[in-house]
């Protein structure tokens, strides 16, 4: 068989780049998907000499048509798509004192809606031929609510959902899909952050972590273990404990200046 084919979306900087990147050298085909063109060629160049290779394909994932004209070309061009990782995403703070709309419309246009756009045209192609492999990115962060990630918590959480429910449809059709909870990694995004990171990983480390999960059947691929146990417990706790809990750990248990 031929090496696997692997599309991944928000591939221009952060986990996506880092990802593509790490299959490459693992022998897989990746077809990287974002906005911005010269990011991508530099992606390419990068991969230039690896086991496998990069195919650079530019696209918007708020756009709808253009992300369903997109998967009928590469698999019209080069074959089924085996793996995709809907990873496109941004983070955007959200603070009470600078509540603002446009952020939230924003966060949940590229992170929700980029998924559902994605998700539309392969989801249909891979249940028809019975196999295949979706891996929707989320984030510890949608386990409970955090400082700061009122619209992007918010997508997260929304997106464990997703492929939670998506999951008994395609179990019966053969299809996989996983979701990716990463913890604390350190790209542009998490460098806003106004409050304590504990574990940051690097975004090479946590390429392969991901990179290691899709090869397995699990559904949950989360990282680091002890940051996504430890959040995952104190979402069980009762309210009158969990908001001093994480007020504390995280500095929102002082006065507002």
């Amino acid at each position: 068989m031929s090496a696997p084919r692997v599309w991944i979306t928000g591939a221009s900087s952060g986990i996506g780049y880092a990802l593509a990147l790490e299959l490459a050298r693992r022998g897989r085909r990746v077809v990287a998907t974002a906005r911005r063109a010269d990011a991508l060629a530099g992606l390419v160049a990068a991969a230039s000499g690896l086991d496998g290779s990069i195919r650079a394909e530019p696209a918007d994932v708020t756009n709808a048509d253009a992300l369903e004209a997109l998967v009928a070309r590469i698999e019209a061009e080069e074959g089924p798509i085996d793996v995709a990782v809907l990873n496109a995403g941004l983070y955007m703070p959200v603070r009470a004192e600078d509540f603002d709309r446009a952020l939230f419309e924003t966060t949940f246009a590229v992170n929700l809606g980029g998924t559902v756009n994605a998700l539309a045209p392969i989801l249909p192609r891979m249940l028809a031929r019975s196999r295949g492999r979706i891996a929707v990115v989320a984030s510890v962060a949608g386990y409970g609510g955090l400082p700061t990630s009122a619209a992007y918590g918010a997508t997260k959480a929304a997106l464990i959902n997703l492929a939670e429910s998506l999951k008994f449809d395609c179990d019966r059709h053969g299809v996989m899909v996983q979701v990716i909870n990463p913890g604390f990694v350190d790209t542009p995004a998490t460098a806003v952050n106004p409050f304590p990171m504990p574990f940051l990983l690097t975004v090479e480390e946590a390429a392969r972590r991901i990179a290691d999960g899709l090869d397995t059947d699990r559904f949950e691929i989360t990282f680091p273990r002890r940051l996504a146990w430890i959040l995952k417990a104190i979402n069980l706790l009762p309210y009158r404990l969990y908001f001093p809990l994480v007020a504390r750990a995280t500095g929102w248990n002082k006065p507002a200046e």
